[in-house]
């Protein structure tokens, strides 16, 4: 019997849901590969151990950027591990329903559908990241009210008012949890002529990231010291004078400042929604509030700014890490009613 699968391929992570069981993987988007012979080694969290440690003939990387395909032929043989490690044998080809960012263009489109077919899907669809969001909050899509999601995920945030079961208003910024990390590299490296990985940048985004420096901030996680409201944490890298390991601390109110670009690129694109949404909506919005999805929605402080800049009620979405995912899914068991929100263009 054949298995309905919704994939929320992201540039971080990818999340499968399959029908009747719900989201039965969840693995970092990496492909470890073998460069004298293109064979795949590891994927998904065993590959990303591998990220920065790996000899000459072995690299570790991530096929998608920015939330489409950079390298085609690794992300199918990706997506193939995937669906394969989700479903196990299956006799009939499954029908696939794969997240995509907004702003996605033909190309990219048509690269996506290729590759879920390639992979072994019967048939492949599209939806958008922020319908998929709002479907996997509980929000009722199809009625006329307006609804407003940001949905910030590794490789892009996609912003969206959505009413009648379609999109009104959206906007795609290439700006999220990857430029979180880039930017905490790039601020430990000024600022203390050190630097630290890809993966401690995260850690440090997790445990002590704001986005905010007045917010008052504790995590019970890690070796953290306090001083005042502000922890601080230590974490190791290389120090770029002497090249030798160094131990630095960054604060709370360290990472607010590195931070503070990205983050007011993210409130600049809500904002600008907003001003291009048509005023009927405007008072659901004002009434229902702005629905946050996505890893990078857990970032201290940024619902709360984005409330502040808005004016407009900020609330994060039960599970946000797995909305998309969920809608990704349950957006399989109504394809028919959501004809004009799911894209299959080239092999329904």
């Amino acid at each position: 019997m054949s298995k309905d699968i919704g994939i929320d391929l992201g540039t971080s992570s990818v999340l499968v849901y399959v029908k009747d069981k719900g989201i039965v993987l969840r693995e970092p988007s990496v492909v470890a590969i073998d460069k004298n012979t293109n064979r795949i080694l590891k994927v998904g969290s065993e590959a990303q151990i591998m990220l920065g440690r790996t000899p000459g003939n072995i690299i570790a990387v991530r096929p998608l950027r920015d939330g489409v395909i950079s390298q085609y032929e690794i992300t199918l043989r990706m997506i193939q591990y995937f669906i394969k490690k989700a479903c196990g044998t299956m006799l009939f080809k499954p029908r696939v329903i794969i997240c995509v960012p907004s702003g996605i263009n033909e190309v990219e489109e048509r690269a996506v559908i290729d590759a879920g077919i390639n992979a072994g899907a019967k048939r492949t669809y599209l939806i958008e990241e922020p319908v998929a969001a709002a479907i996997g909050a509980g929000i009722n899509i199809s009625g006329p009210n307006g609804s407003m999601v940001v949905d910030i995920g590794g490789g892009t945030t996609d912003i969206a008012v959505l009413s009648l079961g379609g999109v009104v208003v959206s906007e795609s910024i290439k700006i999220a949890g990857n430029r979180f990390d880039d930017a905490i590299i790039r601020y430990v490296k000024k600022m203390q002529n050190v630097l630290i990985g890809e993966n401690t940048a995260e850690r440090i985004k997790i445990r002590i990231g704001q986005a905010a420096p007045s917010e008052t901030y504790i995590r019970n996680t890690g070796k953290l010291s306090y001083s005042n409201t502000n922890p601080v944490l230590q974490e190791k890298g290389r120090c770029l004078i002497t090249g030798l390991p160094k131990m630095v601390e960054i604060s709370s109110s360290d990472t607010s400042r590195a931070l503070e670009g990205p983050v007011n690129a993210i409130i600049e694109a809500v904002c600008s929604v907003i001003e291009r949404t048509p005023p009927e909506l405007i008072d659901d919005i004002l009434r229902n509030g702005i629905v946050m999805t996505g890893g990078g929605s857990l970032l201290h402080g940024l619902s709360s700014r984005i409330a502040e800049e808005t004016g407009i009620k900020v609330r994060i979405a039960k599970n946000p890490i797995s909305c998309v995912a969920i809608g990704t899914g349950k957006s399989l068991e109504n394809i028919t009613s959501m004809r004009n929100t799911i894209t299959s263009r080239y092999y329904d």
